[in-house]
């Protein structure tokens, strides 16, 4: 069972920073004293009543446009403990918060004084109390809560913190495929997450992370925020993730560990070459990798240059981020694995519903109480992501004997060539072992006749050179015919979204290919 079973479903965010030292850093910066845990358990305290006052309450759905940040993480804390936190992209343009303000059925949106955002018009057009963030002393994070001008609302009936059944968290899925859905996360859904991840990385109040991860997406708010301060440590915030910034980020914060997706620990690695860097590399006690699966090459090299583990983690948004995770030293970390289940039950299902043994590739499986109940106004998608008590994550997988989670792909990644099922990441893997390769992706290419080719995306390391018949070369001494790319692309750097994720679906299109009229040999 997870090892939160036994928590009350009545935690809040509030119960979570409780374990803080009253003195103790909870928020840091590089450009502001620090925020103490009494502090910001006070501010939120303050601007719980604040938001009553202009008729927010517990369920009010508050969207937040601001920038990574101190200020960032602390709006978050503050909205979510008070009504429902609703983070969106700062970089959105105006159609796309015009689709989200509205689809969320927001009824604020709080964004720092002085902003231009494109959504406070948006709001605007929309009826949506527009409520500003203005400075509130010098700590890190602090500020105080104000209607925007020409804004008056009623106090609210329905005040005081949130309670553990309340929905803190509010965040669209990726909608690569299909219209993004709704997922709704309740207080106790985070602080299982939360307290898990603390847990599998065993932090202290000694420990220090500094997140680069934005914090408007599932990663950075549980796994980079919640977590440390659930274990009374502090988040040195950063305005986001800069590879030419991190190493004096790094110096400035004096981290212990770092998360980060693997395009980011990749572009650190092309960094870390300078001797200076390397010192400042081995301060860290660990390194994490989650949001997407980490190449075991790239595994072993940032190991190597930080001298510290990196800990390969499985996430989601419908999970409050963490399902899996590889133990810290002693235990025994398996690269191209995600570790055994952390904080869920885990398992592999059939088509059929069934559950498989070890050793039986099919669909990853979870439940447990860091899991949503479902996505909001969309009972066609949970009939299909719920069997048996058990949510279907759309991901491919296989379990070992020692139960060690290997994703093989995702389901709707998986590249169908002419009735032959190719995953993407075995690919991935093969190029990435060619010396002159410092990053792969392969994507499903249209085919005209055999539905789905290979294609693969290709980031050569500084000075190399390499043509695509060497490469094709190269794979097909190592993989059936059939997995070789047909088409490989060199590019500068592969398009991500905006979290740093790499985007297989719909890759073939943003990078030109035109649907390919018969097999390359």
């Amino acid at each position: 069972m997870p090892s939160n079973s036994h928590m009350s479903s009545e935690t809040n965010i509030l119960d979570l920073l409780a374990g803080g030292e009253p003195a103790a850093v909870a928020i840091g910066s590089t450009e502001a004293p620090s925020l103490s845990f009494r502090a910001l358990r006070a501010q939120i305290e303050r601007s719980i009543e604040s938001l009553n006052a202009v008729g927010i309450g517990r369920g009010d759905r508050v969207a937040i446009v601001m920038p990574n940040g101190p200020a960032m993480a602390t709006a978050f804390l503050t909205v979510a403990s008070a009504a429902t936190a609703c983070p969106l992209n700062p970089g959105f343009r105006e159609e796309e918060f015009a689709f989200y303000l509205a689809d969320l059925r927001a009824r604020a949106l709080l964004v720092e004084r002085g902003s231009t955002s494109a959504a406070i018009e948006v709001a605007r057009r929309q009826g949506i109390h527009v409520l500003e963030a203005a400075a509130g002393g010098d700590a890190a994070g602090a500020f105080v809560i104000a209607p925007a001008a020409g804004v008056a609302a009623q106090p609210t009936p329905d005040g005081g913190p949130a309670t553990g059944s309340d929905i803190a968290l509010i965040l669209h899925t990726s909608g690569t495929t299909s219209r993004p859905k709704i997922v709704p996360l309740t207080h106790a859904n985070l602080h299982a997450s939360a307290s898990n991840i603390a847990a599998t990385l065993q932090l202290t109040p000694a420990d220090r992370h500094m997140n680069v991860m934005p914090l408007f997406h599932i990663h950075g708010l549980v796994a980079g925020l919640l977590a440390p301060l659930a274990a009374g440590s502090s988040v040195a915030c950063t305005a986001g993730f800069n590879a030419l910034k991190f190493f004096s980020s790094m110096a400035e914060c004096r981290p212990t560990w770092v998360t980060a997706v693997p395009t980011m620990h990749q572009a650190i690695l092309g960094r870390g070459d300078r001797d200076s860097h390397r010192a400042i590399a081995r301060r860290l006690r660990l390194l994490r990798s989650s949001s997407a699966a980490m190449p075991p090459q790239a595994i072993a090299k940032i190991e190597a240059l930080f001298d510290a583990p990196l800990i390969e983690a499985y996430g989601m948004t419908e999970a409050s981020h963490q399902m899996a995770s590889n133990p810290l030293p002693p235990g025994r970390r398996k690269p191209g694995t995600v570790g055994p289940a952390a904080g869920v039950d885990l398992a592999i299902m059939d088509e059929a519903g069934r559950l498989l043994a070890p050793g039986s590739t099919g669909e990853i499986v979870i439940r447990g109480p860091g899991v949503s109940t479902g996505y909001e106004n969309d009972p066609q998608a949970n009939a299909s992501a719920f069997v048996h008590g058990w949510f279907r994550t759309g991901d491919q997988g296989v379990l070992d004997r020692d139960g060690y989670l290997s994703i093989t792909g995702r389901l709707k990644e998986i590249i169908n060539r002419g009735g032959e099922k190719i995953s993407p990441r075995e690919v991935d893997e093969v190029l990435m072992d060619h010396p002159a390769v410092a990053q792969a992706v392969t994507f499903a290419l249209p085919h005209a006749s055999l539905g789905e080719d290979v294609g693969a995306a290709v980031v050569l390391r500084a000075g190399e050179t390499l043509s695509e018949r060497e490469l094709r070369s190269f794979a097909g001494s190592r993989l059936a015919d059939f997995k070789v790319p047909r088409r490989i692309v060199f590019v500068e750097e592969i398009p991500k979204g905006a979290t740093g994720k790499l985007q297989r679906i719909g890759l073939a299109a943003r990078l030109g290919l035109a649907p390919a009229a018969a097999d390359r040999s």
